[in-house]
């Protein structure tokens, strides 16, 4: 007797060399702004010019593992995940109140100290929370409103505890988003959006330092002279790369003079070394990578493949603008990094292993 066996062909889906391309572009140029910007103010902190820069490649190189690992592992896996991943976040959201495990600077708590490194909690909510809702709303359910509205004031208090209004403006957008892309109705948001702005106004005024930027903002248009310290260099540093930049390693606001030059003001630095037209060229690399992911959250084959890819780019994008609206000064200052670019290793680390999960996202839709 003959036996046939029929073999069914496993399709294999197209790696998206488009989106990889594109965030392995962004994560290199950060790698070389983050020597630029602070090889002068490691050298007189440490000692050692490369300080920043070391620290940078390490968490790079977790980051792309992360990248390779989630790009490897179905995104359907994350379905199941998605509560577990919900409760560490806020268990560690309360974790930055903790006595020597919270950890802070400058009057904010934002950090987790494990001992050999720091973990920044609030960047891993932003993914963490992408996966959970996309996974809760991937389901139909009546009535869900005022449950999501529960879970986002739990999360939202923590962070704006911690203080970090910019972080939680961004949870609250990609939130937001997420929730009308499953279909919510547009009526609840222009209920919700006035309360939310009172809140946020009363949040503001709590702090003098938070009223005192948004008055700085306000009288930006007036006189130059009522502006922040560090929003006149901010200033100075994009008038002074004109069309075509000082070139590379030649910024003079990296002397100290710029605040947070490193982190939440390396665009500034980066538009005094490259000009307009690099910091254009920058924008259109970013204004890609953010088209790359809503073309891939549009392709996805399930509504939750959807809703997580949408609530990724969704978070990565607004990242985006926020941190390039307030170096620009269209909005206060936030404290929010630039995404691939900024210093910093928790931030770095999330979004490329979020760049990873799209990946795999777009593997899927091909097959």
């Amino acid at each position: 007797m003959k036996h046939r066996f029929h073999f069914k062909k496993i399709s294999i889906g197209k790696f998206d060399s488009v989106l990889f391309a594109l965030t392995l572009a962004l994560a290199l140029f950060g790698l070389l702004m983050v020597y630029d910007a602070s090889s002068v103010i490691a050298y007189d902190l440490f000692g050692d010019k490369y300080a920043y820069i070391k620290s940078q490649l390490v968490w790079a190189g977790l980051g792309f593992f992360a990248l390779f690992i989630f790009y490897r592992i179905d995104y359907h896996k994350l379905y199941n995940l998605a509560l577990p991943l919900l409760v560490i976040a806020l268990v560690l959201l309360v974790l930055v109140f903790v006595p020597h495990i919270g950890s802070g600077a400058k009057g904010a708590n934002r950090w987790v100290n494990f001992g050999f490194f720091t973990l920044q909690p609030a960047e891993f909510v932003k993914l963490g929370l992408a996966i959970y809702l996309a996974a809760w709303f991937s389901q139909k359910e009546k009535g869900r409103f005022f449950a999501f509205l529960l879970l986002m004031g739990a999360i939202l208090f923590l962070v704006m505890l911690e203080p970090d209004l910019g972080t939680a403006s961004i949870i609250l957008c990609e939130s937001a988003i997420v929730y009308f892309l499953s279909g919510g109705n547009i009526f609840q948001f222009f209920v919700a959006a006035p309360v939310v702005g009172v809140i946020g106004f009363f949040y503001i005024m709590l702090e003098p330092y938070r009223l005192h930027r948004l008055t700085s903002f306000l009288n930006l248009s007036s006189s130059i002279s009522g502006t922040s310290y560090q929003v006149k260099q901010i200033l100075i540093a994009l008038g002074s790369g004109g069309l075509f930049g000082l070139g590379i390693g030649n910024s003079i606001e990296k002397y100290a003079y710029l605040p947070e030059n490193v982190t939440d003001s390396i665009f500034p630095i980066i538009a005094e070394e490259l000009g307009f037209v690099g910091s254009v060229i920058l924008i259109l690399v970013f204004a890609s990578l953010i088209w790359r992911g809503i073309f891939i959250a549009g392709r996805a084959k399930d509504t939750f493949g959807k809703l997580l890819a949408g609530g990724i780019i969704a978070f990565i994008g607004m990242q985006v603008v926020v941190n390039l609206s307030a170096m620009t000064a269209l909005l206060p200052l936030t404290g929010v990094p630039l995404p691939f670019i900024s210093y910093g290793g928790s931030a770095l680390v999330i979004d490329l292993a979020s760049i990873g999960i799209l990946l795999n996202i777009s593997k899927q839709a091909s097959k």
